[in-house]
């Protein structure tokens, strides 16, 4: 059995973040979300997190540490909406994606590694998408565990990537503070310093029953075991997937119509290939396009029934896309995407008297197969070999 490889990827201070899309004069600056005139410091930019100021810090102290700070209200829907904008990029790239909170995400790569890379790769596309579309950035960890995904990401803070191969574990754990562990707080590393423990290693190689009476049975087990990296632990999602989509940035904005009827064709094949890996048939097909001035329009159309063949998918996709008629406009971003999904083998396919005994989908299982067995570059459609 093929080892699990999960990535965690949080939000480099998110609520603040948010805000300087708004503000960009402040950038640079020290930022407080929150806080004002009393309460709570909620997020705060990394110059004011230079000056010692951290979330749940009291606003009286965060003035005094940072005294021209600018403290800014919340705006809980924006960063709602902009949330749910980073997770839809999270679901393309992995049908596994469990959200731990508003600013941060675990996505299991196990399953996604044949069709968009190796993990770095994907940690990459996902960091690059989005910093474009959302002027944010985000740090990201990848591990064989969530806990090792985990710390890998807040070692890689600010808007960094690190890798940590299952062979590599122990050699990037254990020279780490215990405090830089996932769960250990304040009270808990003062705790494990009185014992004399330090590092993640000097806790990995301290006996249990030495832990036992400080911490009780359970908790000395846990700590010993993710000190370890051990972590038993899988992303699950809060519910199912109700759609299935995938969109991409073109590397410059383009005017040309055919370049993007052709990112429509590809968006519209990866969709429709995870679509069959889940053994998932959809009904509802929606493309979006997003303008080189970051307006978006939408489109859907439902269909009389449920499909997963690339050609009908992208049928629909383009006769959508030709009735926006929007000419010339200079594009950024193309999506499709899949909704009000059946399982496969509960839908009912409606018999076409006109159709072949093999026909598109046979194909596209045909073409599945291949690149499951030789990669995401053994089959392609000719006319997405042309470089844009």
């Amino acid at each position: 059995m093929s080892a699990r490889i999960v990535m965690h990827v949080d939000m480099d201070a998110f609520y603040a973040s948010v805000e300087l899309r708004r503000r960009p004069e402040l950038r640079g600056t020290a930022v407080i979300v929150g806080g004002s005139p009393r309460g709570v410091v909620l997020s705060a930019t990394y110059e004011a997190r230079a000056r010692g100021v951290r979330s749940g810090m009291s606003s009286t102290e965060a003035r005094r540490l940072a005294p021209h700070a600018r403290f800014l209200a919340p705006d809980f829907d924006s960063y709602a909406a902009v949330s749910k904008s980073i997770v839809a990029v999270f679901r393309s790239v992995s049908a596994v994606v469990e959200s731990a909170s508003i600013d941060e995400a675990f996505l299991d790569l196990s399953g996604a590694l044949r069709m968009f890379g190796c993990p770095a790769q994907i940690g990459e596309y996902v960091r690059a998408v989005v910093s474009d579309e959302q002027q944010i950035t985000c740090s990201v960890g990848i591990g064989p565990t969530k806990f090792v995904a985990k710390v890998a990401s807040r070692a890689a803070k600010p808007d960094g990537l690190i890798e940590v191969p299952p062979d590599r574990v122990m050699e990037f754990l254990h020279p780490l503070p215990v405090e830089a562990m996932w769960g250990v707080g304040n009270a808990t590393a003062q705790k494990l310093h009185s014992l004399g423990i330090l590092t993640v290693g000097d806790l990995a190689h301290t006996p249990r029953s030495t832990l036992r009476p400080a911490f009780g049975p359970h908790a000395s087990g846990m700590l010993s075991e993710l000190a370890w990296g051990r972590d038993r632990r899988r992303v699950t999602p809060q519910e199912p997937e109700h759609s299935v989509g995938s969109q991409e940035t073109f590397g410059h904005d383009t005017d040309d119509p055919d370049t993007v009827r052709r990112e429509l064709l590809r968006m519209a094949d990866r969709t429709a290939r995870r679509m069959r890996k889940q053994r998932m048939l959809g009904r509802t097909i929606t493309i979006s396009v997003r303008f080189a001035d970051f307006t978006e329009l939408t489109r859907s159309t439902t269909v009389p029934t449920p499909t997963d063949v690339t050609d009908e998918i992208y049928a629909h996709a383009l006769q959508l896309y030709e009735r926006l008629g929007v000419g010339r406009a200079r594009i950024r971003r193309v999506g499709v995407r899949m909704e009000h999904l059946v399982d496969r083998h509960r839908a009912y396919l409606q018999p076409q008297l006109a159709d072949p005994e093999r026909g598109w989908r046979e194909a596209d299982l045909a073409s599945d197969a291949a690149v499951g067995k030789f990669g995401p570059m053994a089959v392609q459609r000719a006319i997405l070999t042309r470089r844009f």
